[in-house]
């Protein structure tokens, strides 16, 4: 199964990464969970950049869910593109989703993925609203076939 990213989406945030030797697996490419490294450094740096901070004020994000899909073998040596897409943001959530390319070749998608996530109170635990300048980040069409929906899938 294949989850798709949505055509309606903000573009918020870009990293450069190196592919490091290490990350490779033995089939020669980078392994899968790397991916999600890359992804998760790319949300980290945007919300740090956003908001100040990851987690401040006895508030912060958690992973609901997440997904990668794979289009292209990445392999050492290189530099990789993150970026961080958004879709609209509900109450206490946010769906967020990335692009990973090589840097030396721009706008060639080796894997998509996304994650949601919830914004929480750090001593209880619970969701709580999201910060205001997440709620402001807002795509001119909806990103989701509805605003309690997951991204679709295909054919749905």
């Amino acid at each position: 199964m294949r989850l798709e990213i949505p055509e309606h989406k903000i573009l918020v945030h870009q990293l450069e990464l190196p592919i490091l030797w290490g990350d490779m697996d033995a089939l020669g490419h980078i392994n899968n969970t790397v991916y999600f490294r890359y992804m998760e450094q790319a949300r980290v740096t945007w919300i740090q950049a956003i908001s100040g901070s990851v987690g401040g004020e006895g508030e912060g994000p958690v992973i609901a869910n997440a997904f990668f899909n794979f289009y292209r073998p990445l392999v050492f040596p290189g530099t990789v593109t993150i970026k961080l897409y958004v879709a609209d943001p509900g109450r206490t959530s946010i769906d967020t989703f990335v692009v990973v390319e090589r840097t030396d070749e721009p706008d060639v998608a080796h894997a998509a993925g996304g994650a949601t996530l919830v914004w929480v109170n750090q001593a209880t635990g619970r969701p709580t609203p999201l910060p205001e300048a997440f709620k402001a980040l807002k795509a001119p069409q909806p990103a989701l076939p509805a605003a309690d929906v997951p991204p679709a899938l295909p054919g749905k």
